[in-house]
Order: C-alpha cells, then sequence, then structure tokens
C-alpha cells in the first residue's frame, strides 16, 4: 500500500510538474491583471482630476477673454482721448498765437 501511495505521489507529482507551467502564466496573468487594474483606477482619478483642471481651464480661458475685451475697450478711449487731447493742444497753439498777435498790438 506504501508502494502504491509513493507510486500515487509520483503521479501526482509528475501531474503537478507537468501543470507547473499553466499554473505559472495564470499567476503572471493573475499579477498584470492586477496592476491594469490600478492603472485603470489610476486613469479614472486622473480622469476626474483632469475633469476638475477642464473647469478651471475653462475659468481661466473666460478670464482671459474679459481681460482681453477690457484691454480692447481701454485701448478706443485711449485713441479717443490721445485725438482729443491732439484738438485741445491744437486750439492752445492758436489761442497763443492770437494772444501774442493782440499783446503785439
Amino acid at each position: 500500500m506504501a508502494a502504491a501511495a509513493a507510486g500515487g505521489g509520483r503521479a501526482a507529482e509528475g501531474l503537478g510538474g507537468a501543470l507547473r507551467p499553466f499554473h505559472d502564466r495564470a499567476s503572471d496573468a493573475e499579477t498584470r491583471l492586477a496592476k491594469l487594474e490600478a492603472l485603470l483606477l489610476n486613469k479614472d482619478v486622473l480622469t476626474s482630476g483632469s475633469e476638475t483642471n477642464s473647469s478651471a481651464m475653462k475659468d481661466l480661458q473666460s478670464k482671459l477673454d474679459a481681460a482681453n475685451t477690457e484691454c480692447l475697450t481701454e485701448k478706443e478711449k485711449n485713441k479717443k482721448l490721445i485725438i482729443e487731447n491732439e484738438k485741445l493742444q491744437y486750439r492752445i497753439a492758436h489761442l497763443i498765437r492770437a494772444l501774442k498777435e493782440a499783446d503785439s498790438r
């Protein structure tokens, strides 16, 4: 009986040896699967983070657009003021000339 058990043990050992590569491949596959699951979870975290970044980017873009609009408005005001200033300088120059002519008489 011990011999039969020993023979059966060798058969189980042989069978285990034959299945060993399959067991190793299954273990490797489980390891890769665990890594992929971890990457997927990280990607989900990054995606929600990128959504936050996206909303922050949209907010910054809208602020930039508002600032650009304000800048254009201020440039237009500046142009108008420059034109008005040139007109006033022209009038001042003529008034000074008229005063000098009046003083010389």
